[in-house]
């Protein structure tokens, strides 16, 4: 007796628990999770919205619509699409509410996308709706566009498929008329062909691919050698720069005394002139008086000057 008292009691615990395990997860699916906040959208049309549509939030669910409900004024019909969300959560003035489908097979959700406006709308104010077109009314108005494009296909298909009945048979009788002189001219380009192959054949000599691989082999060895001239090259000019950076020294003081002498030349340069233009003086005097008495260079005197006599 205590052992059937004891199994109802358990039976009674593990229902009691499925039933608080079914509703935890109804309201989970729901998304009541907890206090939430209401806003509404207004839209001209909500094809596949209805109560429990879910309310994403650049794709993260925030809520679900709690009620549609239609809007007569201005001489049309909208509706309000009325749903709560998360208590708290931050939505920018210039959020936009779409009725959109993730996928092609996906329910239709409420995608808000959100603004960037640092300012964020009170609970019960209205989000700017905006709908999506319906893909099936794309494809439909896309199907009507493409009608008259087939008919044109079709009558140019037509007229296409007319001129080959009534030309078809000029073209047979043209082509067997040209066979002749295209066959000649094929079996003449495979005969230039069989004399270039000859002529190369006769080309490619054994003597002469000796010869073009001995070619070779001297480019070989030139390019070698072109390696090792760039090589050597290459520490001459270093040898050259060490030489420069080892003497940059007495490069420099060498630099110093020539502009030494330079300066010291400036400075005496008047005077080197003026001696210069005495001893040319000096010189055409004495080469005057030789001229005159070439007995000068032996000790001799000067001849009378008998103008002055």
């Amino acid at each position: 007796m205590r052992n059937n008292k004891l199994n109802y009691v358990i039976v009674g615990t593990f229902v009691l628990a499925m039933l608080v395990g079914l509703i935890m997860s109804v309201v989970m699916l729901t998304g009541r999770t907890g206090s939430t906040d209401s806003y509404y959208a207004i839209y001209n049309n909500v094809t596949g919205v209805k109560f429990g549509t879910q309310v994403m939030y650049e794709g993260y669910p925030i809520g679900q619509v709690d009620e549609v409900t239609p809007v007569v004024g201005a001489g049309k019909m909208s509706f309000r699409v009325d749903f709560s969300i998360i208590e708290g959560w931050r939505l920018p003035n210039d959020s936009v509410a779409n009725i959109a489908a993730p996928g092609l097979l996906s329910a239709i959700t409420i995608s808000i996308s959100a603004g960037q406006s640092a300012d964020t709308l009170k609970p019960g104010a209205e989000i700017d709706g905006e709908e999506n077109a319906d893909m099936f009314a794309v494809v439909s108005q896309v199907a009507d566009d493409l009608r008259p494009l087939m008919k044109t296909i079709d009558g140019t298909v037509g007229s296409f498929g007319k001129l080959l009945e009534t030309d078809i048979t000029e073209m047979v009788s043209d082509l067997a008329q040209r066979a002749p002189r295209i066959a000649d001219n094929i079996e003449d380009f495979t005969g230039k062909i069989n004399q270039s192959s000859d002529q190369l054949m006769a080309l490619l000599t054994p003597e002469n691919r000796e010869k073009i691989e001995a070619m070779i082999s001297n480019l070989d060895v030139a390019a070698t050698n072109f390696t090792e001239l760039s090589g050597n090259l290459d520490g001459l000019v270093k040898e050259l720069d060490a030489l420069v950076v080892d003497n940059k020294g007495n490069i420099d003081k060498s630099m110093v005394d020539l502009r030494y002498v330079a300066d010291s030349v400036a400075r005496h340069i008047d005077s080197l002139n003026q001696n210069m233009e005495a001893t040319a003086r000096n010189m055409y005097e004495f080469s005057r008086q030789i001229r005159q008495n070439p007995g000068l260079l032996l000790g001799g005197t000067p001849p009378r000057d008998e103008a002055r006599q």
